[in-house]
């Protein structure tokens, strides 16, 4: 059984921050690139940001660039995404996911994910 769990996720003010976390059930997530997907009501799921397994290089989607922060703590089997001055287009369910490498691609284990809404 292998499930991937996403918390932290909430409701914000925008210019607010949140981090996220994603861990592993019935897995380690240390061989794995991780990445963070997210959907947004009406639209397909989109890629956010991802951290390689082997030496912590991380890739960022331009709209998330300089505020958005993926890393990861392997003795914890967490991996975290950090998200400052977040605006309202980035309300949606977040999701985080495995892959062989960054590029290559990711799942098809999802987990339930995690509500971020940015609202004044």
């Amino acid at each position: 059984q292998l499930q991937l769990v996403e918390s932290g996720g909430g409701l914000v003010q925008p210019g607010g921050s949140l981090r996220l976390s994603c861990t592993g059930s019935g897995f380690t997530l240390d061989a794995y690139a991780i990445g963070w997907f997210r959907q947004a009501p009406g639209k397909e799921r989109e890629g956010v940001a991802c951290i390689s397994s082997n030496d912590g290089t991380t890739f960022y989607e331009d709209f998330v660039k300089g505020r958005f922060t993926i890393s990861r703590d392997n003795a914890k089997n967490m991996v975290y995404l950090q998200m400052n001055n977040l605006k309202p287009e980035d309300t949606a369910v977040y999701y985080c996911t495995k892959g062989t490498t960054c590029t290559d691609p990711m799942g098809p284990y999802w987990g339930q994910g995690t509500q971020v809404t940015v609202s004044s």
